[in-house]
């Protein structure tokens, strides 16, 4: 399920983003978006409180967490708040909007700034573990499409934090522009198979392992030449873990750990090629960083 941003009114739903409530702070607002709403809505005895842009958004990222993207609409997110969904639209226009500001606020819970004690690399590293652990917690932002941009504070933000990083290097514009759509677009890869894989067996009733296990002894009996036909394939397959810390972690699904240390290596191999990129060496290692 692949959902759009934008879909509002833009004038509406721009002024909503950057209403300047305290829309653009950084930090963990996870006390927010995770139960304080009923708290503050719900759970007082006596007249209810009145609403806010804050509170229905809060409660829509608990719909989406608990429930998917498809369980999302004015309706779900009024009965969170024990409203009525007419209640919902003085405040907000309509779903669309909504979509936006919910987008918007979940990157709120990233850090606004790394430590650059330790060295860029490691700072970079540290806030693509943060946005990967970031869709993680909320899954449902993976449906959101990139091909149109939410354009509020916290998005910028979080640009930011990265063009913060790398800006002090010596990439020129256009190769940082570069990096900086391949960490994205890598971050959102790794954490989407984690997320569908945590997904497949609620969505199937079938478990990975039975998957694997149905299919594995079906693969030897209709394909007895799969290793003459599939060398590489069979080759790599049959190479052991070269250490022990590529072993799946007790307790944590096959999949999950696979697409874990894909995760880590695929984000090494990138920072150890922009470094390479910063620092060429060697004959003919001369980079145009500017088309790279």
């Amino acid at each position: 399920m692949v959902v759009f941003a934008g879909q509002g009114d833009a004038r509406r739903s721009m002024a909503l983003l950057w209403r300047g409530d305290g829309a653009g702070d950084r930090g963990d607002t996870r006390g927010q978006t995770r139960g304080q709403t009923r708290g503050e809505v719900r759970g007082r005895p006596g007249p209810k409180p009145g609403l806010s842009v804050g509170a229905i958004v809060a409660a829509a990222i608990e719909v989406a967490d608990a429930e998917g993207m498809a369980a999302l609409s004015m309706r779900a997110v009024g009965e969170q708040l024990g409203r009525t969904a007419m209640a919902l639209y003085t405040y907000v226009p309509s779903k669309g909007e909504l979509l936006d500001l919910m987008y918007d606020q979940a990157l709120a819970e990233l850090p606004g700034g790394y430590d650059l004690a330790a060295g860029r690399r490691a700072a970079v590293t540290a806030w693509a573990r943060d946005l990967w652990a970031l869709y993680l917690r909320h899954p449902w932002m993976l449906q959101v499409s990139q091909a149109r941009p939410v354009l509020g504070p916290n998005e910028y933000a979080t640009l930011e934090t990265l063009l913060g990083l790398l800006r002090g290097t010596d990439l020129r514009p256009g190769a940082v522009r570069h990096v900086v759509g391949t960490l994205f677009a890598f971050v959102r890869g790794a954490a989407g198979t984690i997320a569908e894989a945590r997904q497949a067996e609620a969505a199937t009733g079938v478990t990975d392992e039975r998957w694997w296990r149905d299919r594995a002894g079906l693969l030897a009996e209709v394909a007895p030449d799969f290793a003459a036909r599939f060398p590489a394939v069979a080759w790599l397959e049959s190479t052991p873990p070269e250490s022990p810390a590529e072993e799946p972690a007790p307790g944590e699904p096959y999949m999950e750990q696979e697409a874990r240390r894909m995760f880590e290596a695929g984000l090494a191999l990138i920072l150890a090629g922009l470094d390479a990129t910063r620092h060429p060496s060697g004959p003919g290692a001369e980079v145009d960083t500017a088309s790279a």
